[in-house]
């Protein structure tokens, strides 16, 4: 197992591998996602429009198994800045984790601790950031889909230093694979102090 750093103009390449590994893992519980490769390619390219963004690559020989992105807020959508905004905190001090997604057979190694410590290095470089932040889905306890034995990663996340924010909150639409359209999800930010 490696893990590879790509940054800027050179995620572009990646950008396949970044949809297909996001369709396989967020179709499980808690994000449902149904996902295509047009909301891909549309999500995507916030990612590619920024010359500072990051994807770290967990590779198994020449197969990407998993990849965590990251992107300072300010070059994020309305819908992730406006929250920040809206509580007076500076996006342009604040960077922002976007996804960690890893296949089943690879979890359970350290690679989503070296996702998170990977982006905080890099955060940590680029200099004027004072934060970082991620959000995740927000669902009901008694949701239809979860399964029995689902916990949270919440206890993870704290172990990392990140601390949920409930004033920090925001929506984010996708298709669910139990719902014929595109729905709003709520969802909540979590903040880690770079300090």
């Amino acid at each position: 197992m490696q893990l590879e750093t790509v940054v800027g103009d050179a995620l572009a390449k990646y950008i396949p591998d970044l949809a297909r590994l996001r369709m396989t893992v967020f179709r499980e519980y808690p994000y449902l996602y149904d996902g295509s490769e047009a909301y891909e390619a549309e999500y995507l390219r916030t990612y590619t429009a920024s010359g500072e963004a990051i994807a770290v690559l967990a590779r198994d020989g020449d197969a990407i198994v998993g990849a965590s992105t990251g992107i300072p807020l300010a070059a994020e959508t309305e819908a992730f800045v406006r929250p920040f905004e809206a509580l007076g905190l500076d996006p342009t001090t604040v960077f922002y984790c976007g996804e960690s997604v890893l296949l089943p057979p690879w979890r359970g190694r350290g690679i989503y601790r070296a996702f998170f410590e990977a982006r905080e290095a890099y955060a940590r470089g680029l200099g004027g950031m004072a934060w970082m932040s991620f959000c995740g889905v927000v669902r009901p306890e008694n949701h239809p889909l979860r399964p029995a034995h689902w916990e949270p990663l919440d206890a993870v996340w704290r172990r990392f230093g990140f601390a949920p924010q409930p004033k920090l909150q925001t929506s984010y639409a996708w298709k669910d694979i139990d719902q014929p359209d595109t729905t709003e999800h709520p969802m909540q930010f979590w903040l880690k102090p770079l300090g």
